[in-house]
């Protein structure tokens, strides 16, 4: 009985991670964006076939035997189905990492502020904004102007 309890709570574990709701919303999505390319190829691109080569695809079969019927210009609906499909997620894939890429890229080439300074005593770390070193205890001399070109206010030291 040991193991259908951890059998459960891994099951519990697996659903709840994000990635799972993530992907049964793709595959839903996925499924209504398929009858979406399946009518845009039944609807309009085969007829539009039709016209040129005189008629539609789903109409192509072959007779086998008498009563026993190959349909494969279904087939070929299907394969034009998923041609199509293919086409339009790989230019999705693609805008999505070259949109993906410039935000990576405009990540690295600004750089974080800084958020430390080093103590000109002691030459220990400290935060930015310190105006006494924890370290060494020094009153840190002001800083006359900042990197902007402001003027930067230092906290009178009480002693």
């Amino acid at each position: 009985m040991g193991k259908g309890k951890g059998f459960i709570h891994e099951f519990e574990q697996f659903i709840s991670r994000g990635n799972v709701m993530d992907m049964a919303v793709g595959v839903i999505i996925g499924g209504a964006f398929s009858s979406i390319i399946t009518s845009l190829v039944e609807d309009i691109l085969s007829p539009i076939l039709g016209i040129f080569g005189g008629l539609n695809f789903d109409e192509l079969s072959v007779n086998i035997l008498g009563e026993v019927t190959l349909k494969y210009g279904k087939f070929l609906t299907a394969v034009i189905n998923f041609l199509i499909m293919a086409l339009v997620i790989f230019c999705l894939v693609k805008a999505m990492n070259t949109l993906s890429s410039k935000v990576m890229h405009k990540e690295e080439e600004a750089p974080a502020a800084p958020t430390t300074k080093v103590c000109p005593f002691c030459k220990s770390e400290i935060p930015i904004g310190a105006t006494k070193c924890a370290h060494c205890t020094s009153v840190l001399p002001v800083e006359a102007e900042s990197e902007s070109g402001g003027v930067k206010e230092a906290a009178a030291a009480v002693e």
